[in-house]
């Protein structure tokens, strides 16, 4: 088949060149046309899937949402459309809490120990993409339990941009590069992904949070997991509780600097990757408390939100969250592409005890995810890959389709039969327990309608920029105005402000002050059109919050509650360096949990003051100050030789510019004078401070933040 463009011949003598001439004849332009199916039939209604009343559950006959999906779930081969980049562990979970009156789910039965695998991924990059880029992260967890495999599929961020799967592939296809021109990659920082979010409200609450620290996470050990959607527990008596799940990290929850996190993707695109790999292999292996959210059936319209709502959370202080389990990441993939890239979740993986709700971005995705990954792996037995198997087996009529690798025996192939006995039998026929849907009553008219309980759009997001610390919001200030900067369409750029005015005026105004330009006190024309299709009576006047400030929501590490457990800390030498200042700081920082890693202008052997040498791995020309946690300067001649290194004093100008703590010896202060350092709280001098406790004090802060304010250094 030819081009699409003809090649370009050689200018002729007045300097002019031949035109271009377009020949392909499938080539489509979408513009002033009505929007169709597949099939060219034309589109009532593309935002809600087809369900049993308003809020009921959505049906299977909804052919339009699965011919979208179906086609959506094939669109990349071979890796995932979404969450590609990815990094994964195997471990244990052991339950610690009595649950039993809620779920009959034997894993969480206490003190029961259940072997696991979790995949960590980013969502819009591909799969060579980098570990840094500001997006979600997947955070998915496939239980191998006694009773079968569940799959708890979550993120890093507790709430969704949309409320109904029939979006799905809208949003991650204007999140995706371009598609003319596929830019760009693993970044939301362009016209499209903006022109949509633009005219869907339902997206301004997880807007917040991706334009906050939590996109940019210090690593996959410090993040925390969510559930993203309402579940239920049932007990054994057959009653559902509404079940919020939570992974909460034992070593905090911590991000990276956004000017850092470029860099960073810039000196080692796997730094996650690598991260959690090192630590594992260190037997530094991460840990996890499950938490969970309990809400009474009879409770499920208490709120002054909707539940089953994916775009809003359950503030803490409405539901505390109760712990009951640990989850522990103790084993590396033994290989990378037959385990964390063949591993296949499925939030409909349930077992006995655990149920969905009508949460209809669940819904969709119950149906999607088993048929994007039936795609991925090449046919329907994807769970007889080793990573996906189950421990208690399977025993059922399957016996064919592509990539079978189990033989079954005999001639059956059909339930019911007597030929074989009646086998493999109902779990119900012999008094056994088998998995049960929650028994629910359903009626309702069948309809595309969204329930205007779903209809607040702001108040959570208001709630979350409010419960931020000072320097917090600064930060999503900061990462609107560099993502909307990069919009090229000034008419994105003030509806997206006028979404932010909802939220929170001087939040709008400050962002708009970047842009040059003044946000609109209302709801563009067209964001409002679009979200009446919705919501015909929208905008609807919002429930007073219960909540409307949450300590919760915000990173800040609050006093003498952090903890430097395998943080990396840059000892900065040359020959000549003091062992004796340096084994001192080392076994301080060691004796934390910390590791101490020695940097010098070559790698291979230094030599100390005192005489004795070692051997050095880490040089200032293979390493970056944004691969490191905090840095020590000890005493020794080295001071000297260090005063006049240019890669020294850039690595602790940068170190300060991104907030970190700083410490130097006495011998060694001189240095910081030279550099751009100044003194404060989060740099230590051993004549003015107690150099050791202090720079582990201030370590445990993680960063000292509010540094940005005084030296006017980017985010």
């Amino acid at each position: 088949m030819a081009d699409n463009k003809s090649k370009k011949g050689k200018s002729g003598g007045n300097g002019e060149n031949p035109k271009t001439v377009y020949i392909d004849h499938h080539l489509i332009d979408n513009t002033k046309q009505v929007l169709t199916t597949n099939d060219g039939v034309p589109l009532y209604d593309n935002n809600n899937t087809l369900r049993a009343g308003e809020r009921g559950p959505s049906l299977q006959q909804d052919n339009i949402y699965f011919d979208k999906l179906m086609h959506f779930d094939r669109e990349r081969i071979p890796e995932r459309v979404v969450h590609a980049r990815g990094s994964g562990a195997h471990g244990v979970f052991e339950a610690t809490e009595d649950i039993s009156q809620y779920t009959t789910a034997a894993f969480l039965k206490k003190g029961t120990v259940t072997p696991l695998f979790a995949r960590f991924s980013t969502v819009a990059g591909f799969k060579g993409s980098t570990d840094l880029a500001r997006d979600v992260r997947g955070f998915s967890v496939k239980f191998y339990t006694q009773e079968g495999n569940y799959d708890l599929v979550g993120n890093n961020i507790p709430v969704f941009f949309i409320q109904d799967a029939m979006n799905f592939p809208d949003v991650i296809h204007a999140v995706k590069p371009e598609p003319n021109k596929e830019i760009p990659q693993a970044a939301s920082a362009h016209d499209t992904f903006w022109d949509f979010i633009s005219l869907m409200p339902e997206a301004a609450h997880m807007t917040m949070w991706v334009m906050s620290d939590r996109a940019i996470p210090r690593s996959l050990r410090m993040m925390e997991g969510f559930g993203v959607h309402t579940f239920k527990f049932v007990n054994i008596e057959g009653k559902a509780t509404f079940v919020k799940f939570h992974w909460k990290p034992r070593l905090g929850v911590h991000s990276v600097a956004w000017n850092e996190a470029q860099k960073i993707s810039g000196f080692d695109a796997d730094f996650h990757r690598r991260d959690l790999w090192d630590a594992i292999e260190n037997g530094d292996f991460p840990q996890w408390d499950l938490g969970v959210q309990l809400i009474p059936e009879e409770d499920e319209m208490k709120y002054s939100f909707d539940i089953l709502d994916p775009t809003k959370i359950v503030p803490e202080e409405l539901v505390p969250i109760k712990i009951v389990g640990t989850m522990t990441l103790n084993r590396n993939p033994e290989n990378f592409f037959a385990e964390t890239e063949q591993v296949a979740f499925d939030p409909g993986r349930l077992v006995p005890g655990i149920d969905v709700s009508d949460d209809p971005l669940l819904q969709g995705r119950i149906f999607s995810y088993m048929d994007t990954q039936n795609y991925r792996l090449g046919g329907p037995n994807f769970h007889e890959l080793p990573i996906n198997r189950s421990i208690n087996g399977k025993h059922n009529n399957q016996k064919d389709g592509f990539s079978r690798t189990d033989i079954l025996k005999g001639e059956v192939s059909y339930f019911p039969n007597s030929k074989a006995e009646g086998c493999p039998y109902h779990a119900m026929l012999k008094g056994e327990k088998g998995y049960e849907s929650h028994k629910q009553p359903v009626s309702g008219t069948k309809v595309r309608v969204r329930s205007d309980s779903f209809a607040d759009h702001f108040t959570q997001a208001r709630l979350f920029f409010n419960s931020q610390s000072s320097e917090e919001q600064d930060h999503i200030v900061n990462a609107l105005s560099f993502e909307l900067s990069k919009v090229n369409d000034v008419n994105i750029r003030n509806r997206e402000l006028a979404i932010l005015n909802q939220i929170d005026q001087n939040l709008a105004k400050n962002v708009g002050v970047n842009l040059g330009l003044v946000p609109l006190g209302n709801l563009d024309e067209l964001t409002l059109k679009f979200a009446r299709q919705n919501h015909p009576n929208y905008p609807i006047i919002p429930k007073k919050p219960e909540v409307e400030h949450s300590p919760e929501l915000s990173m800040h590490v609050k006093a003498g509650q952090g903890t430097i457990k395998t943080r990396k800390v840059a000892f900065l030498v040359d020959n000549g360096a003091s062992k004796a200042s340096i084994d001192k700081m080392k076994a301080a920082l060691v004796n934390e949990g910390a590791q101490a890693i020695l940097i010098a202008p070559h790698v291979g052997k230094i030599h100390f003051k005192e005489g004795a040498e070692e051997e050095i791995q880490h040089s200032y020309l293979t390493e970056a100050s944004v691969c490191y946690d905090a840095f020590y300067t000890p005493d020794g001649d080295s001071v000297k030789t260090l005063n006049d290194n240019p890669d020294y004093l850039q690595f602790i100008n940068e170190g300060y510019r991104h907030c970190k703590a700083l410490a130097f010896a006495k011998d060694a202060e001189g240095l910081a004078k030279k550099s751009f350092v100044e003194k404060d709280k989060g740099v230590i001098f051993e004549s003015k401070d107690n150099l050791v406790q202090d720079f582990i004090s201030v370590m445990k802060g993680h960063r000292v933040w509010e540094r940005e304010k005084s030296r006017k250094v980017p985010s």
